[in-house]
């Protein structure tokens, strides 16, 4: 789970970065889509920019991954195994 958390969390804030940039620039009421000008409200076109960024910069992270030397990898799934999950108590089995 933690290294599915290392590829989708950069991606957020590079995609948070990306729709800060792109709505400063651009006004969601001009975008046109093939022609025709864009009729959602503002929030639906920041929302559907975010997620379509986020969608871009996952698979920018996910191609990171992949292209990652074997041993690299191995390293970084040994460290996630042994670093302690401070999001959730440890079960006491006894």
């Amino acid at each position: 789970m933690k290294l599915i958390i290392w590829v989708l969390w950069p991606a957020f804030i590079a995609a948070g970065i990306a729709e800060v940039v792109f709505f400063t620039v651009i006004d969601p009421k001009q975008l046109y889509l093939l022609g025709q000008p864009v009729e959602l409200s503002a929030i639906t076109t920041y929302s559907i920019g975010f997620l379509m960024f986020w969608l871009i910069c996952t698979g920018s992270s996910l191609m990171t991954w992949f292209m990652l030397p074997q041993g690299i990898k191995s390293a970084l799934a040994r460290y996630a195994e042994e670093r302690e999950d401070l999001a959730r108590p440890k079960r006491v089995v006894g």
